[in-house]
């Protein structure tokens, strides 16, 4: 089923994201983790991809596995970071083989400890350009990213949302968050793309914080902010692994209440492969 068609159907779509383990031993805890998630009904889960396409292969095995195994729909992440048009084709036919419906279309992040091809490799160098081919294939439901407080590498958020925009012509049919901790950026951002002409869906993206070292380097490297408040209240309990689990447990709920009475048509769980946390928000919700 088409991801774009849950929106139609659908409130509030709740969605989880994994990413592909390393090991045998976390592709068995994987498992459990989605086992547990399953009973919550989820309207689709998505796995990601590796920085520079290096967990191609993994990504596709565990989508096409998520979905015979589980029977859960599922979306596979894309990125055109570093990879030609031959290798982007060849993943859409392995997902179209797969009868994988749903791709969320990224330009991605270059590996850290390995050489990327030039730019003039590349078969496409942004995510708009990724989203316009995959739209060519008629087979997909496209999925977006979308940043609330800005892409890190946006010179402002005009620019930024100029971007979106132009992302959504090409072929995005919904959008999702990158994490963020201030609702009102969520709001303010929604507001500002439905002034520019953006209509499809935007999924707020949560984090739920069970480990505030953890999430003070992802809002680093992402350009998410980290609220006064939430910094106050966490600093002195950093290192109590469950006082800082339950406080990002609380603090989620009532994010996620506030969003949906601002109008969110669902959430998109940053899982983190673990299940603990998001049941337990979603059982705060009445909505498991």
């Amino acid at each position: 089923m088409k991801i774009s068609e849950m929106y139609q159907q659908q409130h509030p779509v709740i969605s989880f994201e994994f990413f592909p383990p390393k090991t045998d031993a976390g592709m068995t805890g994987l498992f459990r983790t989605l086992d547990h998630l399953k009973t919550l009904r989820p309207s689709f889960v998505s796995v990601t991809y590796g920085a520079g396409g290096s967990t191609r292969d993994q990504t596709v095995d565990l989508v096409r596995r998520i979905k015979r195994e589980a029977g859960i729909e599922t979306m596979s992440h894309l990125s055109c970071v570093g990879a030609t048009k031959a290798e982007i084709e060849a993943v859409l036919q392995e997902l179209q083989g797969a009868e994988i419906d749903n791709v969320l279309a990224l330009g991605g992040d270059p590996p850290r400890d390995q050489a990327v091809r030039d730019k003039s490799e590349w078969g496409f160098v942004h995510a708009n350009e990724l989203a316009a081919h995959i739209r060519t294939k008629q087979h997909f439901c496209i999925g977006g990213a979308c940043y609330p407080e800005g892409h890190s590498n946006a010179p402002s958020k005009e620019v930024d949302l100029f971007y979106c925009k132009k992302k959504v012509e090409d072929g995005v049919d919904f959008l999702i968050t990158q994490l963020f901790f201030d609702n009102r950026d969520y709001v303010d951002f929604v507001s500002r793309a439905r002034a520019a002409g953006i209509e499809v869906p935007i999924v707020p993206g949560i984090m739920p914080v069970t480990n505030f070292t953890q999430i003070k380097r992802f809002t680093k490297l992402c350009g998410a902010t980290i609220p006064e408040q939430m910094a106050r209240d966490l600093t002195p309990i950093e290192d109590d692994g469950p006082r800082v689990e339950a406080y990002g447990i609380e603090y989620a709920t009532q994010q996620c209440r506030e969003l949906l009475d601002a109008g969110a048509p669902g959430f998109h769980f940053y899982t983190l492969n673990k299940a603990e946390a998001t049941t337990q928000i979603l059982e705060n919700l009445g909505l498991n």
